[in-house]
């Protein structure tokens, strides 16, 4: 098969297990063996012969045959692997920078939040994770180096490395916070923990409990790659209901959800409200620029004009990128090369990433900022209390039929002619992604944004409004724009504006 069509970006996803989907298992024995030996073949090109790998996976079903043929992919270049057995994403890279010997490339095996049939392979270095260039990489490697003959079989070992993650973290809490009891400076609180049956249970063990916190009412702790509970992702609404449902009936301080890797988080406050989106990431917006005065954060496309505002009466500098978490931690690392202080690059999906921490996407470090502000006392709601949000939000996607580029190229095309056409509407500026189009207050009171999916056949379009009913204003508006435009599939956006 062609290895190409398992790239996901920077990542390689794919279909590990039948299903009632009707979905073809195209994530193979071969294949995940073609690929991380191809990841040792990269490897040995910049860091010689002699490297190691370290291999972790999330609670997916398929996580411990992925990993064994991962090893024996990885042994057929004669590279010796430590097996970390259930790991997260962000616990991986950390064995390549954080202790004495680290490891010279790690692999995740993980899908994040997708259905338990798939899953997928997460490469890094002490860099970061690979990007999307050095999957190709690998996919070319994979497709055309494999003929060469296997070489002798090294000894693999197994670590409990999550543990060693996980003291890393409680260390920065406690230097953190400096407490009278400094061995336990989350003594006294109640903080709880909603795993979704995925890898992030040892935060509520590992962390919490060692740090003194009462983690009764925590959820969902034991790995089960069934997902029997929720779609392990914090923007899940079923998933949101449980962490705040949970939150409320334990009468807990503070409430914490994570997604599979847990590479993403969000958390619930003791009065049931959601720090999720726009919230979250005005909550470490201001942590950060308390911390470091005048900071730039970058964002995703999508985030509201609310936040815009918060940011910039704190005396940051936000700048909206483009989605995708990759694209966001990638501006927040250019911008520091040019000398520009950027402290935080986040997605309104979860992903934060903070220079501070290796501008990794953890989400186990950004609760780790949150529990520091707790332990010294600090209450979180005062804290975003200025964020305006907005009264109404609404995402709609369009399917795209036919010439995917030459479809949305056109509806973006009409867009563009269509806004001059349109009292009360402006182009936004300074967008990267997409189409942004402000709203005056008698045409919305708001903005929208279409914009090309990054991986599928679909257009996304964002509305947000400061006035009620001023969502289905906007879409009227930008119905008759985009009605005549063939091949894209606007039914739902007719049927929003009934």
């Amino acid at each position: 098969m062609k290895y190409s069509k398992l790239q996901n970006g920077s990542d390689i996803r794919g279909v590990a297990m039948e299903n009632n989907a009707g979905e073809a298992v195209n994530l193979t024995e071969d294949a995940v063996k073609a690929l991380a030996r191809a990841f040792a073949v990269w490897l040995k090109e910049t860091k010689g012969e002699n490297i190691r790998v370290a291999i972790g996976r999330d609670s997916r079903l398929t996580g411990p045959q992925i990993v064994k043929w991962a090893i024996d992919g990885l042994n057929m270049e004669g590279v010796p692997c430590t097996d970390f057995d259930m790991a997260s994403t962000p616990a991986m890279f950390m064995s390549t920078v954080l202790t004495d010997d680290p490891f010279d490339g790690a692999i995740m095996i993980t899908a994040s939040h997708l259905p338990q049939q798939r899953n997928g392979m997460k490469f890094f270095t002490r860099n970061g994770g690979l990007e999307k260039t050095d999957i190709a990489k690998l996919v070319e490697i994979a497709e055309t180096s494999m003929e060469k003959p296997a070489k002798e079989t090294p000894e693999n070992s197994k670590e409990d490395f999550i543990s060693v993650y996980a003291d890393h973290l409680c260390d920065v809490i406690k230097k953190s916070v400096n407490a009278e009891d400094y061995e336990h400076p989350l003594k006294g609180f109640h903080i709880i923990v909603d795993a979704g049956n995925g890898a992030g249970g040892f935060f509520e063990s590992k962390v919490l409990k060692k740090l003194g916190a009462d983690t009764t009412g925590s959820q969902f702790l034991e790995p089960d790659g069934s997902f029997p509970n929720h779609i392990p992702n914090p923007e899940n609404a079923d998933a949101a209901k449980a962490i705040v449902s949970a939150t409320l009936a334990s009468k807990a301080d503070l409430g914490i959800i994570f997604d599979t890797d847990v590479d993403r988080a969000g958390a619930v406050l003791s009065d049931g409200t959601e720090l999720t989106r726009n919230a979250l990431i005005a909550m470490m917006s201001a942590i950060l620029i308390r911390e470091h005065p005048g900071c730039e954060i970058v964002t995703d496309s999508i985030t509201s004009t609310g936040l815009a505002q918060f940011i910039g009466e704190l005396g940051g500098v936000h700048k909206r990128f483009k989605r995708g978490y990759k694209n966001v931690i990638n501006e927040a690392i250019k911008l520091n090369s040019e000398g520009i202080d950027c402290e935080l690059a986040m997605e309104t999906s979860g992903h934060g990433a903070l220079k501070e921490n290796y501008f990794l996407d953890d989400g186990a470090y950004l609760m780790v900022k949150l529990l520091i502000e707790i332990g010294k006392g600090n209450d979180l709601k005062e804290m975003i209390a200025a964020l305006k949000e907005p009264k109404e939000a609404v995402e709609i996607r369009f399917a795209v039929e036919g010439d995917v580029p030459a479809v949305q190229d056109a509806a973006l095309k009409a867009l563009e002619e269509g806004i001059a056409k349109v009292e009360g509407w402006t182009v936004a500026p300074d967008n990267f992604e997409g189409i942004r189009v402000n709203a005056d207050e008698t045409h919305g009171n708001g903005w929208l944004l279409l914009r090309k999916s990054l991986h599928d056949p679909i257009m996304p379009l964002n509305i947000e409004s400061d006035n009620d009913g001023g969502c289905k204003v906007i879409a009227k508006d930008l119905y008759e724009i985009l009605k005549d435009v063939d091949g894209l599939v606007i039914a739902p956006l007719a049927e929003f504006i009934k």
